[in-house]
């Protein structure tokens, strides 16, 4: 479960935000975010690895130009996803059996948003 994972060069990596509605907590979503997840894993081989978090509350004074400006820390987990291309992953989303398990973690969710980004560098100590 907390494997390091391998990320060849060349992937795009998608930032997704799900903010939870005030009535819910990340233990409430597990089930469904866990089984979206092993949907993912297990059905689509252009998937490379990916890695969830839970909103800390805190942020960084030191690498933040404005810390103040932050948007308010409404509960949310954050899900990095690793793909061979962008195509990839939007395929793997217009598919049934993803959008059955996204569906189902959206109950619990006021919003939700993803963002994709292209490699520029990654390293390893």
């Amino acid at each position: 479960m907390f494997d390091a994972i391998k990320i060849p060069g060349g992937h795009v990596m998608l930032y997704n935000v799900v903010k939870l509605k005030p009535e819910y907590t990340v233990e409430d979503v597990e089930l469904a975010l866990g089984e979206m997840c092993e949907v993912v894993k297990e059905t689509y081989p252009e998937f490379y690895g990916g890695i969830v978090y839970q909103s800390a509350g805190f942020v960084s004074e030191e690498g933040s130009v404005d810390p103040e400006s932050q948007p308010d820390q409404e509960a949310h987990i954050a899900i990095l996803t690793f793909w061979e291309s962008f195509e990839a992953h939007e395929r793997s989303h217009a598919d049934a059996a993803f959008k059955e398990k996204f569906t189902g973690l959206l109950e619990y969710c006021s919003d939700a948003y993803e963002i994709g980004y292209n490699l520029l560098w990654q390293g390893q100590k």
